[in-house]
């Protein structure tokens, strides 16, 4: 199994917590997003992701060669195929629930505030630095405060966000809550979230994928 992947790239570092809880060895290829003019743009590595972006998975599924591509769609590709330490609820309304948290992450938080987003709002339409900032804060703290209601409402909440075991939707709030400690955002309105978040940053499986623990960390 291998894993293309930027040691920064938060949906990079949902997949790596999602391979590490369920103890499965995987290859990582860093795929760095800013040098050389961001090295995912390279001809090499948009003959196998059209889609420029990371993370990408390589996986032998039924004796072939199988690339995806989507932090979301791994994950649930993952938990299927290694049904082992799984990290979806079997309860089908509960899992709902489980993907609309993660959901609200990728679609509603990181969409507006990833790398390429940002770089046009600075290079193509000439927003300041600080205006960037701003943005990024804006949609991030809106985003987190929306989940700390969800989580507090949630009949399931326990150590973690659904329940006393780390799962999916806590591979997605943890690369988010460190994206927005580094843009310095205002947390002070989720303290249920970052206690979950501490509680995961002391587990094995989280430290092991944390940026700074990555070979291309800088």
């Amino acid at each position: 199994m291998k894993l293309y992947s930027y040691f920064r790239s938060s949906a990079s570092y949902r997949v790596r917590i999602a391979l590490n809880l369920k103890g499965l060895d995987y290859e990582q290829i860093a795929i760095h997003l800013v040098k050389n003019g961001g090295e995912q743009l390279s001809d090499a590595y948009k003959a196998l992701n059209p889609e420029a972006l990371v993370p990408a998975l390589v996986d032998q599924y039924e004796g072939e060669s199988l690339l995806l591509t989507q932090s979301m769609a791994i994950i649930e590709y993952l938990d299927a195929i290694y049904p082992s330490t799984p990290l979806l609820p079997a309860n089908e309304a509960l899992r709902a629930e489980v993907r609309a948290f993660a959901l609200s992450i990728t679609c509603e938080i990181h969409p507006l505030n990833n790398l390429r987003v940002l770089k046009y709002l600075t290079h193509t339409l000439g927003v300041t630095e600080e205006q960037k900032n701003a943005w990024y804060r804006h949609w991030c703290e809106t985003g987190l405060a929306t989940l700390e209601q969800k989580v507090l409402m949630h009949e399931h909440a326990g150590q973690y966000c659904f329940g006393d075991t780390p799962g999916f939707a806590d591979c997605f709030l943890v690369p988010q809550i460190a994206n927005a400690q580094r843009f310095n955002c205002d947390l002070s309105t989720i303290p249920t979230l970052m206690q979950i978040n501490q509680r995961c940053l002391q587990h094995p499986a989280f430290i092991r994928a944390l940026p700074a623990n990555q070979a291309d960390a800088e």
